[in-house]
């Protein structure tokens, strides 16, 4: 029988999860809880070409984790007998010390603990989701493996704000990155579909999904990223602003009277493509350019430029670059997306084939011209895999 991991990304009102075969790549199972804590909760499991869903009220956490092992019992599905060998917690910030998939124990649930400041929106509901899923499963190793460990070695020059040096230590204050179980896949699936040695290959990586980054990589190591200290920084994303001026946010507390959370939350959930435009579905988005909606096309004109920009800033970062790929939700399936980011760059070795570009294939896929001196791909992501296999080099 194939070992199997079981990885949670717990957010706060939703567990997703996968069951994976980390040898095979084989995805055995999916499937999620949503409005955990809501009336009107449902709940969705993907398993053998079966889908069970569910719509009932699910209390907390716990509920939602025996909820999704009813539906694996359900339909046949029973853990114990899917040879499960580990189960892996995305954990979206590890600080300055947590950086290698780490078993889990009270010592761990109290360091991440401490981390909440760094994360308040991310890291709690990721302990939540842990120490539910320890109870319910006591007996199988637990592996928290960390977004940011992918940036904990950025060159000092990368990772450093230029503020006061003793406030930014004494805080922990550094860029840190996230995204970084996707930007590592990926970067290592790119080398392999190019057949090229990892340490060969000068790379940029554009996660675009609703949260949205972007890494310059020389030779498998990260040299930099657009997210820093918490995921709100730098490119545009369906509800977060990316970079913006921190004068703007002393003036919105000093003079418009907003309190801290008011901010937060605004910059976090009201802002990026929804704050602009009320979207964040790119198909919606270009369905009302196209009817002729300025509030639309704003919103596009700037989620394009901010990317434009960390393109060029990376090829000046890394000298020259031998790949771009694309990944996620938007990176891997809107090519108008990938045409207008990378349109006119040829003089900077960058020509995109439109008929590649436009091609309906799901597959990691190459979309630039033959005389392209830079490749450009398409990869799809799987930070599943990527946390189910980080999980066997700590079991």
């Amino acid at each position: 029988m194939q070992r199997t991991v079981l990885v949670l990304n717990s957010g706060s009102s939703s567990v997703k999860y996968s069951l994976v075969q980390p040898d095979s790549g084989v995805s055995v199972a999916s499937g999620i809880v949503e409005r955990i804590g809501d009336n009107h909760s449902s709940a969705l499991l993907e398993f053998g070409g079966l889908k069970v869903r569910r719509e009932e009220a699910v209390a907390d956490h716990a509920a939602a984790l025996r909820l999704t092992f009813d539906l694996f019992a359900e339909v046949g599905g029973h853990l114990e007998t899917l040879g499960l060998a580990a189960v892996g917690h995305r954990v979206v910030h590890g600080g300055p010390n947590l950086y290698r998939p780490t078993l889990v124990d009270d010592g761990l649930i109290a360091k991440l603990d401490e981390l909440a400041p760094l994360a308040p929106l991310h890291n709690p509901p990721a302990v939540l989701g842990i120490e539910v899923a320890h109870k319910i499963l006591p007996d199988v190793p637990h592996v928290a493996v960390f977004d940011t460990a992918f940036f904990h070695d950025l060159p000092a020059a990368a990772a450093t704000y230029a503020i006061d040096d003793d406030l930014a230590r004494q805080w922990q204050i550094r860029r840190y990155g996230f995204h970084g179980t996707s930007h590592r896949y990926v970067s290592h699936q790119a080398a392999e579909f190019l057949d090229a040695p990892i340490e060969s290959l000068n790379q940029i990586v554009l996660h675009l999904g609703n949260g949205a980054s972007a890494s310059a990589i020389a030779g498998g190591r990260p040299v930099d990223t657009s997210m820093g200290l918490t995921p709100m920084e730098g490119l545009v994303m369906g509800t977060r602003s990316g970079d913006i001026d921190p004068g703007v946010l002393v003036y919105l507390w000093r003079t418009a009277g907003m309190a801290v959370e008011d901010i937060e939350a605004m910059l976090n959930r009201h802002s990026g493509m929804y704050g602009l435009s009320g979207e964040i579905d790119f198909r919606v988005v270009h369905q009302r350019i196209e009817s002729g909606d300025e509030a639309a096309q704003l919103a596009y004109d700037v989620y394009i430029h901010r990317l434009r920009k960390y393109i060029g800033a990376y090829l000046a970062v890394l000298g020259h670059t031998d790949v771009v790929t694309f990944t996620a939700g938007v990176g891997e399936n809107d090519a108008q997306v990938r045409r207008d980011a990378l349109t006119g760059l040829a003089p900077l070795g960058i020509e995109l084939d439109e008929h590649l570009n436009e091609s309906p294939a799901k597959g990691a896929r190459r979309i630039s011209a033959d005389k392209s001196p830079t490749t450009v791909l398409v990869i799809p992501t799987n930070e599943e895999l990527a946390i189910a296999r980080a999980c066997l080099t700590v079991i």
